[in-house]
């Protein structure tokens, strides 16, 4: 499932156009980015978390050279699934 798919899923949910079923999916992406950022952490009982990870600086590898590179530490947006999830699948 695709953005779009999930677009029409929420708006036929909701019985409103596809207008407004994608109004409703980015006001949840833009409160789930917001979250993250201000609080380092959304939970979603039940289906998940999303979390601020953070990576250490390593050594990798270009895959076209075979040369040796240096990665550095990072920041990332990790998420763990919820029971309810867990179960579905």
């Amino acid at each position: 499932m695709n953005k779009q798919n999930l677009v029409g899923a929420v708006a036929k949910e909701l019985g409103t156009s596809k207008a407004g079923g994608e109004r409703a999916v980015n006001a949840v992406l833009c409160g789930i980015s917001k979250g993250v950022k201000k609080d380092k952490s959304v939970q979603l009982i039940g289906f998940g978390t999303f979390s601020v990870k953070k990576r250490k600086a390593r050594t990798g590898r270009n895959p076209q050279t075979g040369e040796t590179i240096k990665i550095k530490a990072s920041r990332t947006v990790g998420f763990k699934a919820g029971k309810k999830l867990k179960d579905s699948v």
